[in-house]
């Protein structure tokens, strides 16, 4: 069987499957009332957050909080992903570049939108990376783009983006990225060091940024 990208299920006889499929519905239900656009939450239902996460930890995969996933980093509480993916507004086809790529799964729900070879990651760490691009091969999001680097400098080979995110926080929004960003599009990011706020920002025909503030959040830093 075939999914809408092309992907096949694969297959297996893991008993906690159905375990898992059950918590997944329960968590969506737990952050639908966070969320508008139900692409999102039919996205966080078809990625399978249990294996993104390492092995002992797969008992907590489906609670709305972060976990960590190795190398001082952690897997963004659910509720934040559908709060990230709603307010970006993406529409299939949609190029967007990720800061941050952890262990992949926020990449595999966008690439649930815009589709997996119209997202473009940046992870600092290069085991992570390599882990991350591990999983989502093995979950059928193989074209989704992940890069070892530096994430303040973006991924300008791909660029202009619709859209950018940061699944980590940063101090400002650097200006490598902001330049990536095509006229129109929409950042959201994360800013703020001991104090931090979630700030979405659309880029003006001028390159500069039309910026609003959603409150407050607490990520891991930006790494670089």
């Amino acid at each position: 069987m075939f999914d809408r990208f092309g992907r096949s299920g694969r297959d297996t006889d893991d008993p906690d499957d159905g375990d898992f499929a059950a918590a997944r519905e329960r968590m969506v239900q737990t952050v639908s009332h966070r969320v508008d656009d139900e692409r999102v939450l039919d996205a966080l239902e078809s990625v399978p957050r249990h294996e993104f996460v390492p092995a002992d930890r797969r008992g907590n995969a489906y609670a709305d909080r972060p976990l960590p996933i190795g190398d001082g980093q952690t897997i963004s509480a659910p509720h934040m992903v559908a709060v990230m993916a709603d307010r970006l507004d993406l529409e299939p086809g949609d190029d967007v570049l990720e800061i941050g790529t952890g262990c992949g799964y926020h990449a595999a729900v966008t690439a649930e939108i815009v589709g997996p070879e119209h997202v473009y990651t940046v992870e600092y760490s290069t085991d992570l990376a390599e882990s991350a691009r591990e999983t989502l091969t093995a979950l059928g999001y193989g074209d989704v783009a992940v890069r070892t680097g530096d994430g303040r400098n973006g991924w300008e080979k791909h660029a202009p983006y619709d859209a950018a995110y940061f699944t980590c926080a940063t101090p400002s929004i650097p200006e490598p990225v902001r330049e990536q960003l095509r006229s129109g599009g929409t950042l959201l990011a994360p800013v703020g060091t001991s104090h931090q706020t979630l700030v979405e920002a659309t880029k003006r025909a001028d390159g500069s940024l039309d910026r609003s503030e959603h409150g407050g959040v607490r990520f891991v830093q930006l790494r670089g």
